[in-house]
């Protein structure tokens, strides 16, 4: 790894490395080097990934999941926990396609996909501070999600609804089902894994803007919905969290993501929908939640979504 641009401590990753199954780092980046045209892979991103992207998160991911479909007969969820505009979807796409060059396929899902059809979504927003359509803990199917990953677990057939962000004049709405018997199933989202939380939150100023009381008692409706994706939680086998350095890079992240959708689809969060969307992200849940999510590797983010640590998380 001496000639790629990184700037996370080798050590860390080392021992995340070692621990998804490999000897040394050299016997891992050495079986890396021999999958001839893996590596070349800026065709399935958007823009050029970074060095630090492909080495220290997209093939250890990849990694671990092949030994998990090596070493296991049992089927495996991986968790991707990371804030809206980091990059979840685009890594996702990159997995799928990469996979197959293995000879084994991974499918990547969201939780978005199970966000409530349009009637349910109605009455499940219905009064919520930010005036939003969707996106906070309530605003999705748990049960069908529940079951779907469940089944698959079981049967290996996923059939799972797909959500389109662009529908409904950005209000969003299922598109249709997906078919899939992949041999991996990676599920994706912003607050994948946040357990409700029992300490006592400090964050009631948020970007210099105090908490309506509506926002404050709202919060508690959401950290009681929170406990029900516990449950599907527990399906996964590991969790990877991907956490920005600071709480608020989210926002920047988010807005370039929107405007990237209105460009290419005609329809996207703006004005005061986008600025209420951010305000409940930044708000809906507290950011101490994001601290002590139950992940298996924790990679941290700089502003620039620059991977400056790549490690397990012994928290």
């Amino acid at each position: 790894m001496k000639n790629l641009d990184i700037k996370f401590p080798i050590d860390k990753f080392e021992k995340l490395i070692i621990d998804i199954g490999w000897e040394s780092l050299n016997e891992w980046v050495h079986f890396w080097n021999n999958q001839k045209n893996i590596l070349s892979i800026d065709q399935y991103w958007n823009n050029k990934v970074n060095d630090d992207w492909i080495w220290g998160l997209a093939l250890p991911l990849l990694s671990q999941a092949y030994k998990f479909k090596n070493n296991f007969s049992s089927r495996k969820i991986i968790g991707i926990s990371a804030l809206p505009g980091t990059g979840k979807t685009t890594l996702g796409n990159w997995l799928e396609a990469i996979s197959l060059k293995l000879n084994f396929k991974v499918s990547v899902i969201s939780i978005d996909d199970f966000y409530l059809p349009s009637e349910e979504m109605k009455l499940a927003i219905i009064n919520n501070p930010w005036n939003v359509s969707r996106g906070f803990p309530g605003s999705h199917s748990v049960e069908l999600m529940y079951e779907k990953l469940l089944n698959w677990k079981i049967n290996g057939n996923l059939n799972v609804p797909v959500f389109d962000k662009s529908l409904r004049n950005g209000l969003g709405d299922r598109s249709h089902w997906r078919l899939d018997n992949p041999d991996l199933l990676i599920i994706e989202g912003w607050f994948l894994g946040v357990e409700p939380f029992s300490g006592e939150v400090n964050n009631q100023v948020i970007n210099s803007v105090a908490l309506s009381p509506h926002e404050t008692s709202y919060r508690f409706i959401i950290q009681n919905n929170l406990a029900k994706y516990l449950d599907v939680w527990g399906l996964i086998d590991n969790i990877w969290q991907l956490k920005p350095l600071k709480f608020e890079y989210m926002n920047m992240w988010k807005t370039n993501q929107e405007k990237e959708m209105f460009l290419k689809k005609g329809n996207a969060l703006q004005d005061d929908k986008l600025s209420n969307f951010l305000r409940m992200l930044n708000v809906s849940i507290p950011s101490e939640c994001f601290d002590v999510i139950n992940s298996y590797a924790l990679l941290l983010i700089d502003q620039e979504r620059n991977l400056v640590e790549a490690g397990l998380n012994l928290q």
